[in-house]
């Protein structure tokens, strides 16, 4: 499969600690993008498609593990999917995934380094690279977010050789974060791009890269207008570039091909469609 897809979905569960509860329906939101992402990669589908779903309560070597592995892999592209809570070491330059069994003191030293998988993406045998992240971060780790230069957790978004696509939310720990949008709970990335995957994009062609679809992405966001950029207040969107080779099968394309065919048409098209060559339109 060296032109495959290689997909490695972390959703970590920061655990019972009260400051990482932004963490706490990361797994669900893991599981759904590894369930669905597989089969909607246009020319492999899922049987192109090698999945490593790390489990929630894994520490960073773990996790790190996954990434280096399926790094390794000679293919078209390497996806890695973060989902959970970030954090940012004392300085404010440097972002970690919280990881199970953390504290306040030593979540940024237990936590699974963002440089650390850029590192390992950058250094794959995959022609491409995508980072799809669903997280919230508090507020320190928002302010060092906020901040860009060189050396800044903020420049660490706008890394060229690994293109990010998802949301970075704010969260509060407590009550106050209870209106948050957390993680693969209602209204977060996770969330809406599955349920665009799964429905497609009406008058959209039947492949499409993740720029066609970010703006249906986007517009259910916690209800934001599609047309909006940041989401709701105190969200960050990551948009992804344009160009790239990675294509999306469109479910309503396909709904309306078939839309005007007999039964016995219908399902010898969907015969064809799971048997034609598996090559994309542009490669």
């Amino acid at each position: 499969m060296a032109g495959g897809v290689d997909l490695v979905v972390i959703g970590a569960d920061g655990g019972p600690d009260r400051a990482f509860g932004g963490s706490a329906h990361a797994p669900g939101g893991a599981g759904l993008l590894a369930e669905v992402l597989p089969g909607m990669c246009f020319d492999t589908g899922a049987a192109g498609c090698r999945v490593s779903a790390v489990a929630p309560d894994a520490d960073a070597n773990a996790m790190l593990t996954a990434v280096r592995d399926a790094a390794q892999h000679p293919g078209r592209w390497l996806v890695v999917c973060l989902v959970g809570q970030l954090v940012a070491d004392p300085r404010g330059r440097r972002l970690a995934l919280v990881t199970g069994g953390s504290t306040p003191d030593n979540a940024y030293r237990r936590g699974l380094a963002w440089d650390w998988v850029v590192s390992a993406m950058v250094h794959g045998d995959q022609e491409e690279a995508l980072l799809l992240v669903d997280a919230v971060a508090d507020r320190d780790t928002w302010t060092a977010l906020e901040r860009t230069g060189e050396d800044s957790a903020g420049e660490l978004l706008s890394y060229s050789r690994v293109p990010l696509w998802g949301r970075i939310g704010r969260y509060t720990p407590g009550r106050r974060g209870r209106d948050a949008v957390l993680p693969g709970d209602e209204g977060s990335f996770s969330r809406a791009l599955t349920t665009v995957l799964r429905q497609g994009v009406p008058g959209a062609p039947a492949a499409v890269a993740p720029l066609d679809l970010q703006p249906a992405v986007a517009g259910l966001l916690d209800g934001a207008d599609p047309s909006g950029s940041s989401g709701a207040p105190g969200a960050r969107l990551l948009v992804p570039p344009h160009g790239g080779r990675l294509l999306m099968r469109n479910r309503a394309a396909v709904r309306g091909a078939l839309a005007g065919l007999s039964l016995s048409e219908e399902l010898l098209a969907v015969l064809w469609r799971e048997s034609a060559p598996t090559e994309p339109p542009s490669a």
